[in-house]
């Protein structure tokens, strides 16, 4: 716990300062050089920090902004996709929710509750797996093919009878979520529970998140799915447009 709060301390040193020396460091911290030159070692493997190599400084690194920018994302998109989530929950009177990646499953960033939801379980904060919900479908369909491959590596669980478990087959479903748009799942991470979802972009086109509408199969029937999945399309074209996509 020491060396993760020294190693934030420098973090902020060097925040404060802009640039600093090895020496200076040790002297804000209070430790021995070698200390203060094994923290500074460890932040720039991690890309934290990086050094001025002909004065010796240290300055931090693009990795903080990485970290940052994807906070912002996720900050960006609850307060823009209050408005269209709602909306959407308004419209069909079911629960809407806007999913990001986070690692290894889909974590619910916003929801909002429709007239027929309102003793909904609440999603909010939660994370779900990837291969089992509509969100986290047309999240894995969008990911570079690397990381796509490197999940669906990954032992695939079964939550239900429902639940695709087997590579394969998800991997020619996902390719069908890339191309119509939007995911549909059916009782495939809890029995009862049906969903539609569909990708939002950022200003530069890469799907950053998804807006799902989500309720019990007696009222997301089969003929009633592909109008919710064309509303949920165009809610995620909507909040697109506010993250900055499509002028």
């Amino acid at each position: 716990m020491q060396s993760v709060d020294r190693a934030v301390s420098v973090l902020e040193i060097l925040a404060r300062h802009g640039e600093a020396g090895v020496t200076e460091i040790a002297d804000e911290l209070d430790v021995h050089k070698s200390t203060a030159f094994r923290l500074l070692g460890v932040l720039e493997n991690r890309g934290l920090v990086a050094q001025e190599k002909e004065r010796g400084k240290y300055y931090l690194g693009a990795g903080v902004l990485r970290l940052a920018g994807a906070a912002a994302v996720r900050l960006d998109i609850s307060q823009e996709g209050v408005p269209v989530c709602r909306e959407l929950a308004d419209e069909l009177g079911e629960t809407s929710n806007i999913a990001v990646l986070d690692d290894d499953a889909a974590v619910n960033v916003m929801q909002a509750r429709g007239t027929a939801s309102v003793t909904a379980q609440n999603w909010l904060g939660r994370r779900t797996p990837l291969h089992a919900t509509a969100s986290g479908k047309v999240l894995l369909a969008h990911l570079p093919t690397t990381l796509r491959e490197g999940l669906l590596a990954r032992p695939l669980h079964r939550f239900t009878e429902h639940t695709v478990t087997g590579a394969a087959v998800l991997r020619g479903e996902l390719a069908t979520v890339a191309e119509q748009g939007y995911a549909i799942t059916q009782e495939e991470l809890e029995i009862g529970l049906a969903a539609v979802a569909a990708p939002v972009r950022s200003h530069d086109g890469k799907v950053i998140a998804s807006i799902s509408v989500s309720g019990p199969v007696y009222r997301l029937t089969p003929e009633r799915l592909p109008e919710l999945a064309e509303r949920a399309r165009t809610a995620g074209v909507e909040l697109s447009r506010r993250m900055g996509y499509g002028g």
